[in-house]
C-alpha cells in the first residue's frame, strides 16, 4: 500500500465509485443540512433530525451498503467497508456517524443478522435497514465493563418467556432507539447467558440521559430494568448465546473500528498541514520551521503504518483468515499512535487548537477515548501476550 493522505484507492478499483459519491454527499448535501440546523458535535439530535440522514443516505445506497443484495446492500468485503468507513471518518460532518449506520443503524446491529428469526428480521431488522426504526446494543453495567461476566442483569423465566431486571449503561444510539441487543445472565445455579430483542417502550424498561463522555457527544443513554417482561419471540440465537452474540465477531468489530479512527486520524493532519501552511510567524510560515517539518512527518509517517497494518488485516480476514492477533495489534497502535497524532496537531495548532470549539480540540478529546471504547490498549496487549505465548 503506497502512501497517499488522501486516497485514491487505485488497489480497490470497485471501491472508488463509491467514495467518490460519498465525498460529494459529506462535503455537499449533508454539509449544508448541518450548517442550516446550527449543529455542532456536541449538539442534541433529535429523532426527526437524525432519521431524515438515516432516511436519505438509505435512497443514496450508503445506510446498509455492507448488507447483501437482499437487504438492499452492496455485500461488501471487509476491506471495501473499511474504506468508506474511513471516508466519513475524515469527513469532518458531525453526523458521520449516521451515514453508513452506526448510529443505531445495520452497522450497530452488527452480527445479529445471523441470530435472527425470519420474524425477528422483519420485525425488527428490515425496519433498521430501511432506516424507520433504530436499535441499540445494551451489555455494559456500572460494574461490569471488560469483566462482562459481573454483569447484574438477571432474566427469570416466567412462563414461556422472561422478567428481566438491572441496569445497562453507555448505551450507544439508546436515546433514539426503539429496541435494544439486551444481554442478561440467566436466573439460576449454573452460569449462562441470553441475548434479547428489548422494545425499549416495554412496561418496566426506562430509557434514561447516560453520562457525556469527553467528547461530549449526546450519544449514550442508560437502560434500566424493572421486571421488564420479554416474550419467546425475543429471544435472540438460543438460551445461553449470549455472549457468543454479545462478543461475537470480534475481530471484525474491532478490525472495523479502526478505519473511522483512522479517517479521524487523517483530518487532523489536513487540518495541521493546511494550518502550518497559512499560519504566519518569523516573516515566514509555521510550515518553513524544520521542528515542525519533523513533527508533521512523524504524524504521516505513524498514519501510513497504522493504515497499512489494519488493511493488510482486513485483507487477511477477507481472504478467510482468523486474524485475531494481527486485530488485538491494530487497535493498540492505531489508537495510540491516532492519540500521539492528535496530540502534535494540538502543539502546533498551540492556542487556537486549545480552544473549545475548534476542530482540533474535539478530534483531540474523540481521539483520546479510543484509547479505552472497544477495549483499553491494556486490553489490546493481553490478548496479544496472550496469542503469542500460546
Amino acid at each position: 500500500m503506497s502512501f497517499e493522505l488522501v486516497p485514491t484507492y487505485r488497489e480497490a478499483s470497485s471501491v472508488q465509485p463509491l467514495v467518490s459519491k460519498l465525498r460529494d454527499y459529506l462535503s455537499g448535501e449533508l454539509a449544508d443540512f448541518e450548517h442550516r440546523l446550527g449543529l455542532g458535535s456536541e449538539s442534541v439530535f433529535d429523532r426527526a433530525t437524525l432519521q431524515k440522514v438515516w432516511k436519505r443516505s438509505r435512497e443514496l445506497g450508503f445506510y446498509g451498503v455492507h448488507l447483501s443484495p437482499e437487504y438492499g446492500g452492496l455485500g461488501l468485503s471487509s476491506t471495501e467497508l473499511a474504506a468508506l468507513k474511513e471516508e466519513v471518518g475524515a469527513s469532518g460532518r458531525v453526523l458521520y456517524h449516521c451515514v453508513l449506520g452506526d448510529m443505531g443503524g445495520p452497522l450497530r446491529a452488527g452480527a445479529i443478522f445471523d441470530y435472527a428469526t425470519p420474524d425477528q428480521l422483519q420485525r425488527y431488522l428490515v425496519p433498521v435497514v430501511e432506516g424507520d426504526r433504530a436499535c441499540c446494543f445494551s451489555l455494559t453495567e456500572p460494574d461490569a465493563g471488560s469483566d462482562v461476566r459481573s454483569m447484574r442483569t438477571v432474566a427469570t423465566p416466567d412462563g414461556d418467556g422472561w422478567r428481566i431486571t438491572g441496569h445497562k449503561v453507555f448505551s450507544s444510539a439508546g436515546p433514539f432507539a426503539d429496541f435494544s441487543v439486551l444481554i442478561a445472565r440467566m436466573a439460576g445455579p449454573d452460569e449462562a447467558y441470553s441475548a434479547f430483542l428489548g422494545d425499549l417502550d416495554s412496561p418496566g424498561c426506562r430509557v434514561e440521559p447516560g453520562e457525556v463522555p469527553i467528547s461530549g457527544q449526546q450519544i449514550e443513554a442508560d437502560i434500566v430494568l424493572d421486571d421488564c417482561y420479554v416474550g419467546p419471540g425475543q429471544l435472540l440465537g438460543k438460551v445461553g448465546d449470549g455472549l457468543r452474540i454479545g462478543l461475537g465477531r470480534v475481530t471484525t468489530n474491532r478490525l472495523l473500528h479502526c478505519p473511522t479512527v483512522l479517517g479521524h486520524a487523517r483530518r487532523v493532519i489536513e487540518l495541521t498541514v493546511a494550518y502550518a501552511k497559512q499560519r504566519k510567524i518569523f516573516g515566514g510560515t509555521l510550515a518553513d520551521i524544520q521542528a515542525i517539518q519533523h513533527k508533521i512527518a512523524d504524524m504521516t509517517t505513524a498514519f501510513y503504518a497504522a493504515r497499512s497494518m489494519t488493511y493488510d488485516a482486513l485483507a487477511a480476514l477477507d481472504r478467510g483468515d482468523n486474524p485475531k492477533t494481527e486485530a488485538f495489534m491494530c487497535k493498540l497502535f492505531v489508537a495510540e499512535n491516532a492519540f500521539r497524532i492528535a496530540d502534535e496537531a494540538m502543539q502546533i495548532h498551540g492556542k487556537a487548537g486549545m480552544v473549545r470549539g475548534s476542530e482540533i480540540e474535539w478530534l483531540f478529546r474523540r481521539l483520546r477515548m479510543f484509547r479505552i471504547l472497544t477495549g483499553s490498549s491494556e486490553i489490546q496487549k493481553n490478548g496479544i501476550a496472550k496469542e503469542v505465548l500460546r
